[in-house]
C-alpha cells in the first residue's frame, strides 16, 4: 500500500512537472520575440560591409536568412517547428554566431560553469551551515553576535558588486591575480601543469565572489532553524533527562539539515544557468555569459537553448528532492492520497 501511494505520488509529480514544463518553455519562446528589434541585424551588418554595391544580394540574403530561421512565418508555426526540433535534440541555428549551431555553443561552456559553480554552492553552503549552527549553539555571546552581524552584512552585498571589489584590490591594486577570463588569453586548454595552475589564478575570485556572498544566506537560515530545534519538545526533554548538550545538538543538527539539503538540491539544479553577473563581470566563459550575449543580440535560438537546458536541469532537480522526500517521509505521499 505504502508502495502503491509512492508511485501515484511520483507520477502526479512527474505530469505536475511536464505540463509546468512545456509552460515554462512557451514563455521562453514567446518573451524574446516580444523585444523589439530586427535579430537578423547583425549578419546583415556584416553582409552590408561586404557587398556595399550590392543591395539586391543583400535583399536575397536577408530573405534566404529568413527562411532558414522561419522568422517570416508566424509564431505558432515557429513554436510547433521548435519544438519538433528540440524533441530531436536540435536547437536550431545560432543567428549571432551564425551558421554554428546552438548545441554546438552551449557544450563546451558547461564544464567551465559546472566547475564554477558546483564547488562554490557546495563549499558555500557547507561553511554557511556550519556557522550559522556554531552560532545558534553559542546563542548570546560573541560567536553568535559575530557571526549573525557578518552573515547579514555579507548576505546583503550584490556577488557582482562584491567581485568587481575583488577585482579592483586583488587584481589591479595588488596585482596578485588576473581579473578576467578563464585562461589567458591565447593560451590553448589542455592537460597540462602549466595551464591548471593559469587556470585556478584565474579561478580564484570568481569562486570567493560566489562563495562569500552566498554563505551569508546559509548562515542566517541554519542558525533560525536550529534555534527552533532547540525549543522544540524533544529537545526539552532530552535536556530534561539529563542528556549531554552536544548529543542534543547533534540530533538538533541532523533535523535543521533537511530544509537546508533541500535548497541545496535546488541550487544545484539551477548551476547550468551559471552565475550571470559574475560571469560578465569576470568574463568567465560559462552559459550565464552566453546567455548575456544572445539576449544583447536576440539570438532566438541561442536564448531558448540556454533556457531549456536550464530549466530542464531545475526541473530534475526537483523531481529528485520530491521522489527522496516520499521515500524517506512516508506522511508526504499518504498526505497526497488524503
Amino acid at each position: 500500500m505504502a508502495s502503491r501511494s509512492a508511485v501515484k505520488y511520483i507520477l502526479r509529480r512527474l505530469i505536475f512537472l511536464f505540463i509546468t514544463y512545456v509552460v515554462a518553455t512557451t514563455i521562453v519562446f514567446i518573451l524574446p520575440r516580444a523585444i523589439p528589434g530586427n535579430p537578423l541585424s547583425q549578419i546583415l551588418s556584416n553582409l552590408s560591409r561586404v557587398a556595399q554595391s550590392n543591395p539586391e544580394a543583400i535583399r536575397a540574403a536577408e530573405k534566404n536568412l529568413m527562411e532558414e530561421f522561419g522568422l517570416g512565418k508566424p509564431w505558432y508555426l515557429q513554436y510547433v517547428e521548435f519544438i519538433g526540433k528540440a524533441l530531436k535534440g536540435d536547437l536550431g541555428t545560432s543567428i549571432t554566431y551564425y551558421p554554428r549551431k546552438v548545441m554546438d555553443l552551449i557544450v563546451p561552456v558547461i564544464p567551465w560553469t559546472l566547475v564554477l559553480i558546483l564547488p562554490a554552492t557546495i563549499v558555500a553552503w557547507i561553511l554557511g551551515n556550519s556557522l550559522g549552527a556554531l552560532a545558534a549553539y553559542r546563542r548570546n555571546t560573541w560567536i553568535d553576535k559575530g557571526v549573525l552581524t557578518g552573515s547579514l552584512v555579507v548576505s546583503q552585498i550584490p556577488y557582482y558588486w562584491l567581485g568587481m571589489i575583488f577585482i579592483f584590490f586583488f587584481g589591479v591594486k595588488l596585482g596578485w591575480l588576473p581579473v578576467q577570463g578563464a585562461y589567458s588569453q591565447g593560451t590553448i586548454p589542455d592537460l597540462s601543469w602549466a595551464f591548471f595552475m593559469d587556470a585556478l589564478k584565474h579561478y580564484i575570485l570568481p569562486f570567493l565572489s560566489i562563495v562569500v556572498s552566498a554563505m551569508g544566506g546559509w548562515a542566517i537560515g541554519m542558525r533560525l532553524m536550529v534555534i527552533y530545534e532547540l525549543g522544540s519538545d524533544y529537545a526539552n526533554f532530552s535536556e530534561y533527562i539529563g542528556m549531554k548538550d552536544k548529543r542534543i545538538f547533534r540530533y538538533v543538527f541532523r533535523n535543521s539539515l533537511l530544509p537546508q539539503v533541500t535548497g541545496l538540491a535546488l541550487s544545484l539544479g539551477s548551476v547550468l544557468g551559471g552565475a550571470l553577473i559574475t560571469e560578465i563581470v569576470f568574463n568567465y566563459p560559462g552559459t550565464g555569459y552566453l546567455l548575456f550575449k544572445a539576449l544583447t543580440t536576440l539570438d532566438y535560438p541561442l536564448i531558448q537553448g540556454v533556457f531549456v537546458i536550464l530549466i530542464a536541469s531545475v526541473y530534475l532537480a526537483n523531481f529528485i528532492v520530491d521522489f527522496v522526500y516520499a521515500l524517506i517521509d512516508p506522511r508526504i505521499r499518504i498526505g497526497q492520497e488524503e
